[in-house]
């Protein structure tokens, strides 16, 4: 049985990664999905675990470790249509780094996973529509 194809965002990986609060909930979304991400997603859990690093700062090596083994994870990095991102956040309100996931979902045709509440909104309407 096929692995279903899911694009995943930071949210959803960095609470799995560095252990917040959902991160039983991502571990289960995750499991057994083959994963897409923008080119970007590496950046933005390096950022996260920066923050973390910087308010944590006696859990800065175990962040470091929590990052280095979730960029080995099995995730195909898509580079994204920046134009059509760029339209689509502008369609949409969402930042550029958020409509790259939403539009990656789109152009695959598969499920978003995320935890931001604005990008799940955005992700539940049907492709093309324009809600700005």
């Amino acid at each position: 049985m096929p692995a279903k194809a899911v694009v995943v965002d930071a949210s959803v990986l960095g609470a799995l990664l560095f252990g917040e609060p959902r991160a039983q909930e991502a571990f289960s979304l995750l499991q057994g999905a083959e994963l897409f991400a923008p080119t970007l997603l590496p950046y933005e859990l390096a950022s996260v675990a920066r923050k973390k690093a910087r308010r944590y700062p006696e859990q800065r090596e175990a962040l470091v470790e929590a990052l280095r083994l979730g960029l080995r994870i099995d995730l195909h990095l898509v580079e994204v249509d920046h134009e059509a991102a760029l339209h689509l956040a502008l369609e949409t309100d969402l930042t550029t780094y958020d409509a790259s996931y939403l539009h990656l979902a789109r152009s695959l045709g598969v499920p978003l996973l995320t935890f931001d509440q604005r990008l799940q909104e955005e992700a539940a309407h049907p492709g093309g529509d324009s809600h700005a």
